[in-house]
């Protein structure tokens, strides 16, 4: 699965882009994604301090996801 994360800049709102991490389990249950990728998205935002994180989903591997 893939954590899709759509970040924008803090001090710059309107620069926004996407940002797709790897998660380390291949369950395609998108509610298992959900729920165990908010330790991941904390991490996230922790070592991107200048960024906020707008929205953000889970999608499966190989799938072609549509702009968050």
């Amino acid at each position: 699965m893939f954590l899709l994360l759509s970040v924008c800049l803090i001090a710059q709102p309107a620069k926004c882009h996407e940002e797709r991490i790897n998660l380390s389990f291949d369950s395609p249950n998108t509610f298992i994604c959900l729920r165990n990728s908010q330790s991941t998205l904390a991490a996230w935002q922790e070592e991107h301090p200048d960024y906020h994180v707008k929205s953000w989903r889970c999608a499966p591997k190989g799938s072609l996801p549509n702009d968050l």
